[in-house]
């Protein structure tokens, strides 16, 4: 069964968010989205300063098993991307909540992030997918 911290905002294509308190959020990958990519082997990460819209691809996950698009669940600009995940992909894999997070954006609107799915709804998503 998938980890879904109550405390993070996600998406129904299995990216979270966490609202980082200063207008700044941090995105990642679900551990759902982990385990159904298997042993991540490569991250094409965002550039810093890169201006991302809703819904627009904005890096790539490649595991054994597949390349899978990340894209983005708010508007805002990359502030800051998570570099180590060039030596160390694995993170998303061991910990896709903390380490292995992807990038950090400023938010065009804070807002925006009520429009996200709750854990709850989340949960059932992916209960849903698991049937």
């Amino acid at each position: 069964m998938s980890t879904i911290p109550s405390n993070l905002r996600y998406t129904d294509s299995h990216e979270w968010v966490l609202d980082n308190g200063d207008g700044t959020a941090t995105l990642g990958i679900t551990d759902h989205a982990q385990e159904a990519l298997g042993d991540v082997v490569f991250v094409e990460l965002p550039e810093v300063g890169r201006e991302l819209e809703t819904g627009e691809e904005f890096g790539v996950i490649e595991s054994v098993k597949a390349a899978s698009d990340l894209y983005s669940p708010l508007t805002g600009e990359v502030v800051e991307i998570n570099d180590a995940l060039e030596d160390a992909p694995e993170a998303i894999n061991e910990s896709p909540y903390e380490d292995g997070w992807v990038a950090k954006v400023q938010l065009s609107d804070r807002e925006q992030l009520e429009s996200l799915l709750d854990a709850d709804a989340y949960s059932r998503i992916v209960e849903a997918e698991q049937e």
